[in-house]
This record gives structure tokens, C-alpha cells and sequence, in this order.
């Protein structure tokens, strides 16, 4: 039988305001993502013209702030969209290629925490050999897994979704999730509920070996002050960072899969959209702040670019 499912458009749930409130949250939700894009940049360019701060940290933490500008391109956009006219639908199409980068942002947002842990831990509990470890072959693959990890991981829930018929087309949520198009299938999810659990089995597999790496770095800082400062310069925002993006993949995981009525909508809204806010707002933010290179550098920048301003005044 032919699956019809390709012709479908999704409705999505949007926020249920009046007119003039529409207005208002599209004003907030497009200064946050404008700051978003600004903090992300801002720190991504400082890596690449600063060749002092070409080191593996920031480098990863170039590859952290591009991936929080790819995943919020596939939501933002479309939100914004929504708001201006009111109309929440989406494309079959539209919709599997918006949980395709949103999903493979996520993996991709976990596997290079994972690999910034390791990147920490060799620094700090085994200095001698980091130069080697770490060399510029090895950041390229590690960075290329964390990318192609995500693409595939995720691409492989988009083909067996995309098997699936449907018999429903209504959708939760302000964007596409993968298991919320799984649950209005009208037939058998066992193959999906199976690929779901072995993704969320390598997620624990990655945070494990986060805890881990985080044990022997707290158990090398306690024995010396120089590790500690490490740790608290760089080590800090890490643990900071992996932490907001875990809680809020965690609520927006528990909310897909056991709604619940009790919470208010605006609540249940924010909690859904987290991990889409909060992580690429901040992460630009607490590493810019924290790390003294990168504060140094955009400190500099920002007199020079004041300097010359002045200058074409006189």
C-alpha cells in the first residue's frame, strides 16, 4: 500500500496568544536568537584570527559554538515565522529535515562535551603526553566523529520514520520531534522504540565516560594548586556547560515521551525549548567570561574597533 504520510502537513502547537502577545514573544525570541548568533560568532571568529588561541580547547569550543548556530537555524527561523503569521504547519518533508538538524545538533552537542572532557582530562592528569595526544590529526578526527556520529545516528531514526504510515498529523510541540511523528503511526514502533534505545544507551555511554574523566581530573587537582586552577579555569565552564545541556535534553526527553497536563503551557513551552535557549545563549557567554585568553582577546578587539571609531569622529 502506498504511504500517503508524504503528502501530510503537520500541525504544530505553537503558542495559543492573541495577536498583540505574538508580537511581543517574536520581538523576545528574535533578540534571543540575534544574541545567540552574536555571541556564537563573536567567539568563533576570536578563535580562527587568534592564532595563540589555535590550541585543542578552543578549538573545540569553535566546533561547541558552530554547532549551536546549525542547531538553532533549524528552529529559530520557522518560529519566528509562526509567530508573524499565526500559522503553525509544517511540511512531511520539512518536518523530518527539522529533526534531522535539531536531533543531529544534539548528538553532536554531547559527543563534543564528551570529547572536551577528554581533552581536559589528558591536559591536567597527563601533561607530558598532551601535545601528543592531542595532535592536530587527532582533533580533526575527533571533531569529524562528532559531526558524522550525529548525521548518522540521526539519519538512521529518519529512515525508519519515514517508514512508518500515519494516521494523525497533529504535533505537541512548537517543532518536529522525531518520537512525537513515532506516536502517530498506525503501525508497530518496535523497530524505532529499539534504534531510540540504543541511541539513548550511547548518550549514557558518553556521559559515563564523562564521570569518569571528571573523577580523576577532581582526584589530580586535589594533590596539587596548579591543577586546581586548571580546573577552575577551564574545567568549570565544561562541567557547566555538560550539565544545563544534560537537565535539558533530560526534561525535554520526559516531556515527549510522558506528557503531562499539570504543568502550566508557558511552563511546559520553556521546558521543550531549553536546550534550543539556554546552551547556545550561555555556553559562548560562560567560556567567554571564564577562559582569560579568549576575554583578553575580545577585550582587545573591542578597544581597537572603539579607537578607531574616534578616530574617523576627529
Amino acid at each position: 500500500m502506498e504511504n500517503i504520510s508524504f503528502n501530510m502537513v503537520f500541525t504544530l502547537s505553537g503558542l495559543k496568544e492573541s495577536k498583540v502577545n505574538r508580537y511581543i514573544y517574536f520581538v523576545f525570541v528574535l533578540i534571543v536568537y540575534l544574541l545567540i548568533i552574536l555571541f556564537n560568532v563573536t567567539v568563533i571568529v576570536t578563535i580562527i584570527l587568534e592564532r595563540a588561541l589555535h590550541e585543542p580547547m578552543y578549538i573545540f569550543l569553535c566546533n561547541l559554538c558552530f554547532n549551536g548556530l546549525y542547531g538553532t537555524a533549524g528552529f529559530y527561523p520557522k518560529f519566528l515565522s509562526d509567530l508573524v503569521y499565526g500559522i503553525h504547519l509544517i511540511s512531511y518533508n520539512g518536518c523530518l529535515l527539522q529533526i534531522f538538524v535539531i536531533y543531529s545538533y544534539g548528538v553532536c552537542e554531547y559527543s563534543t562535551l564528551m570529547i572536551m572532557a577528554y581533552d581536559r582530562f589528558v591536559a591536567i592528569c597527563k601533561p607530558l603526553e598532551y601535545h601528543m595526544k592531542m595532535a592536530s590529526k587527532t582533533i580533526g578526527r575527533l571533531i569529524l566523529f562528532s559531526w558524522s556520529f550525529a548525521f548518522l545516528t540521526v539519519f538512521g531514526g529518519i529512515v525508519l520514520t519515514s517508514r512508518l504510515r500515519l494516521c494523525g498529523s497533529h504535533i505537541d510541540k512548537s517543532y518536529c520531534d522525531n518520537w512525537s511523528v513515532v506516536k502517530l503511526s498506525c503501525l508497530p514502533t518496535t523497530v524505532n522504540n529499539v534504534y531510540g534505545f540504543f541511541v539513548i544507551l550511547s548518550a549514557v555511554v558518553q556521559g559515563l565516560f564523562v564521570v569518569y574523566s571528571y573523577m580523576r581530573l577532581i582526584n589530580a587537582c586535589r594533590k596539587s594548586k596548579e591543577n586546581k586552577k586548571k580546573f577552575m579555569q577551564t574545567c568549570v565552564p565544561h562541567l557547566l556547560s555538560l550539565i544545563n545541556f544534560t537537565l535539558a535534553i533530560l526534561f525535554d526527553t520526559m516531556f515527549s515521551r510522558y506528557e503531562s497536563r499539570d504543568f502550566p503551557q508557558s511552563l511546559r513551552n520553556f521546558l521543550q525549548l531549553e536546550f534550543l535557549i539556554i546552551p547556545p545563549l550561555l555556553n559562548p557567554i560562560m567560556y567567554g567570561l571564564k577562559l582569560a585568553k579568549i576575554r583578553k582577546v575580545v577585550f582587545r578587539h573591542h578597544r581597537q574597533i572603539e579607537d578607531s571609531l574616534h578616530t574617523k569622529k576627529r
